[in-house]
Parts: C-alpha cells; sequence; structure tokens
C-alpha cells in the first residue's frame, strides 16, 4: 500500500463534516448581503416590472424579506433627496441599478454610478440626492429590517421618523 497517498495523507473530506458548511437560503455577512443585492441587480426581470416614478415622492417597494433583512428598491426623479438622516439600528447596502445618486457624508460627496455599491453601519449619516436630470434606481437591503430613520439637521438634532411598508 502507498503511504503516501492524498487519501491517506489528508483524510477522507466526508470523514470531517465540521470542515464542510451548508450553503445557506439567506446571507448572513455584510458580503453575503452585498452579493444578495448585486444578484437581485443583475437580474432585471426581479425588479424592472415593478418600478414606478412618483413626481411628488421618491417611490419605494419592498422587494423581499428574510429573516432578519428587508431588501426595497426605491425610485428617484430628478431632484428627489433623503435630507441627512441615518438608519437607527439597521446597518445596509445601498446598490445603484440604473442612474446616478450623490452621496453626501462626513466622509464627503460621492457620485454612485448604476453598478455602485455602498455598505454602511447603524449610525452613519448621509444624504442621498438625485442631482441629474434623468430618473435614478436603486435597491436597498437592511439587517436587521427598517424600523426607523433619525432624521438629522444641520446642527445634528435628531427625531425620528417611523417606516412603513
Amino acid at each position: 500500500m502507498n503511504s503516501d497517498s492524498d487519501l491517506q495523507i489528508a483524510g477522507d473530506i466526508l470523514e470531517v463534516p465540521h470542515l464542510l458548511q451548508a450553503p445557506r437560503q439567506h446571507p448572513v455577512t455584510v458580503a453575503e448581503f452585498a452579493g444578495l443585492a448585486r444578484s437581485i441587480a443583475e437580474d432585471r426581470s426581479q425588479w424592472e416590472h415593478l418600478v414606478e416614478y412618483d413626481a411628488t415622492t421618491r417611490w419605494y417597494h419592498r422587494l423581499r424579506t428574510g429573516p432578519g433583512y428587508e431588501v426595497w428598491l426605491l425610485s428617484w426623479v430628478p431632484g428627489q433627496g433623503t435630507g441627512r438622516h441615518d438608519h437607527g439600528g439597521s446597518s445596509g447596502v445601498l446598490t445603484v441599478l440604473e442612474g446616478t445618486l450623490t452621496e453626501h457624508s462626513e466622509r464627503g460627496t460621492r457620485a454612485l454610478g448604476a453598478g455602485s455599491q455602498r455598505v454602511f453601519a447603524p449610525g452613519y449619516v448621509h444624504d442621498v440626492v438625485n442631482d441629474t436630470l434623468e430618473p435614478a434606481i436603486s435597491l436597498h437591503v437592511y439587517y436587521p429590517g427598517l424600523t426607523d430613520m433619525p432624521i438629522h439637521t444641520k446642527t445634528c438634532a435628531r427625531e425620528t421618523v417611523a417606516v412603513t411598508g
């Protein structure tokens, strides 16, 4: 018997189930949430037919929920924005699907074109606006699901806006 075969050296992989990870049905890590957003973005059939535009307010639609997370689809006509806010106790992933959004934060101003992603932790304060002449569409994953969105004034005083959906 050959004493240095791969099986004898490493052992049978099926005999070490603690090294094998079962595939997850739902994401649980930041990387997996970002991957979920990318996979939805790439499959236009999941969201394109749902998009509406509203000249008076940003349009939004809860696209999916899972254990501890929500996925929202938003549309932005030119000039629409969020105002300075954070996401309470929720972390999130913002993915631009179409158009360009501008994010203002303590880190500066950044244009986010189609395919751009931003990952943020609870308490991250920013303002997002469509300051172009074309509509935009974005996808937002929140974990845990979004329950409040504290608004920040220029002096950073906060008021809480309940999120319904």
